[in-house]
């Protein structure tokens, strides 16, 4: 699949080439993040979880998007995360430092098959930065630190993007990635979970965006990583009835994908996609 364009301004622009892995080898091994602990007896259900992700993925190619389905390694079995691995700010795909040695693999292999696309990338040298934590808005991004994605990394960020207003988020304990608390579905428009985040993070978002607000249950099932494909269209989990009922309420599409043997390992719709373009 030729990708003839590498850009992505924001998080709702029409979906246009995104990097999936499937399932195949998904298992919850060395425990890495609070829900994993949870269903580390039970583990995955390796059929099931290909199955929901393949119907993802025709969801996605029913809606007009290219999924680039990348092979997955049998050694890596935290790969159906490729949001994690690497992020497209503007015309940049940048391959993210991982924080946990279980999944720096990834990177290397997400290289190899760009190199394969012959889609340009640059390599984030710093200290642990992970894309679950980064959120662009056109002029403005903001990046989650977290136990994945440190203050020296975002000061990095900063001086490699010097045309964008870059803002920290500060999560509080237990919560992943950044966009397991908030995520941006329009201009003026996002998803969050208050206590997810420092009270002044939350105010300072709260006087950007008109805000969804996600309980404690739908937060547990991941409501705010739900993935903007664009024209007002979002891919949920039919569990969380309470964010689509305010999505719908709102003017927008919500399409309903079961995804709850994925979400065992900590990670939804948003997490389980790396766009390269959006338009």
């Amino acid at each position: 699949m030729l990708v003839e364009q590498v850009v992505c301004q924001n998080e709702y622009d029409r979906l246009e080439h995104v990097v999936v892995v499937p399932p195949k080898f998904m298992r919850i091994g060395k425990v890495i993040n609070e829900t994993q602990k949870l269903y580390k007896e039970d583990n995955i259900d390796i059929n099931k979880a290909t199955e929901q992700h393949q119907q993802f993925v025709s969801v996605l190619e029913r809606e007009g998007v290219n999924v680039i389905k990348l092979d997955p390694d049998p050694s890596l079995n935290e790969q159906v995360f490729t949001r994690d691995i690497g992020f497209t700010i503007g015309d940049k795909v940048i391959i993210a430092a991982m924080a946990s040695k279980v999944r720096a693999e990834e990177t290397k292999y997400l290289i190899e098959k760009l190199d394969d696309y012959q889609i340009p990338y640059q390599e984030q040298r710093s200290s642990s930065i992970e894309g679950g934590d980064v959120l662009i808005d056109n002029n403005k991004i903001w990046v989650g630190i977290s136990d994945r994605t440190t203050q020296e990394a975002i000061d990095h960020l900063k001086l490699e993007l010097p045309n964008y207003q870059i803002e920290s988020i500060t999560l509080t304990e237990g919560i992943l990635h950044l966009d397991c608390t908030f995520n941006i579905v329009s201009p003026d428009l996002a998803l969050i979970y208050q206590a997810g985040m420092v009270k002044s993070d939350y105010q300072k978002l709260k006087s950007t965006y008109q805000l969804i607000h996600v309980d404690d249950e739908e937060q547990f099932t991941l409501g705010t990583n739900v993935l903007s494909i664009g024209e007002q269209k979002v891919i949920s989990l039919p569990e969380n009835k309470e964010v689509n009922h305010a999505l719908r309420e709102r003017g927008f599409k919500v399409i309903e994908v079961p995804f709850n043997e994925i979400i065992k390992s900590g990670g939804s719709f948003r997490c389980c996609t790396m766009p390269i373009t959006r338009l």
